[in-house]
């Protein structure tokens, strides 16, 4: 049975990275996508571990060769899902969780339609301000920013197939791997290995 993506997305401070460790740590057979960017390391961000740390010029050469999936510029940096870093787990059976912005979960679908885009959105606007200002790790003008580019990106939760609200943190966990689960008990996945076992054909 060949593997399924799962894409999240969310703005700063919703907490999709949270619910995505909750995921990795909790749900078998599934492997987390590390993406390609351009810029640099920022706080304790590890190569390998959070991203694939690449200088520009050798990112546009990996477009250039059509290494990725999916990539997207970014202000000045660039983003992409290079196929390596995904294909070889579909093929095992594994399911891949992505966390990318919308613009790349728009181009993962195209290149995949049957992946499951999942947004993650925060209680209120107020509520995600009081996250980015209790960080207390950004100027106010980094945080007005990110607000900005929250107000943006929810608004294209419209485009997503499951939406999450994370007002308690548990609850929407539970809600995104219920996600999983469903996904993996439905007939387009489990028939051919239901098939087998009871020689149904």
């Amino acid at each position: 049975m060949t593997g399924q993506i799962y894409v999240i997305s969310g703005p700063s401070g919703a907490g999709k990275s949270t619910i995505i460790r909750s995921l990795r740590d909790k749900t078998s057979d599934l492997v987390y996508s590390i993406s390609h960017t351009s810029r640099g390391p920022r706080g304790k961000e590890e190569a390998g571990v959070h991203y694939h740390f690449v200088d520009r010029t050798t990112f546009r050469a990996m477009i250039e060769d059509g290494a990725f999936l999916e990539w997207a510029r970014v202000y000045d940096d660039y983003y992409g899902t290079a196929y390596s870093s995904i294909e070889d787990q579909l093929d095992s059976g594994n399911d891949v969780i992505m966390d990318l912005d919308p613009q790349g979960a728009k181009n993962i679908k195209k290149a995949h339609p049957a992946s499951i885009l999942i947004f993650i959105l925060p209680p209120s606007y107020e509520a995600l301000e009081k996250r980015l200002r209790e960080r207390a790790t950004e100027e106010e003008r980094a945080i007005q920013s990110r607000l900005r580019k929250a107000h943006r990106q929810l608004m294209e939760c419209v485009h997503y197939d499951y939406l999450i609200v994370n007002d308690i943190l548990d609850k929407a966990s539970s809600e995104a791997a219920a996600v999983i689960t469903a996904n993996r008990c439905a007939k387009a996945r489990r028939l051919s290995e239901i098939e087998k076992i009871f020689k149904l054909q």
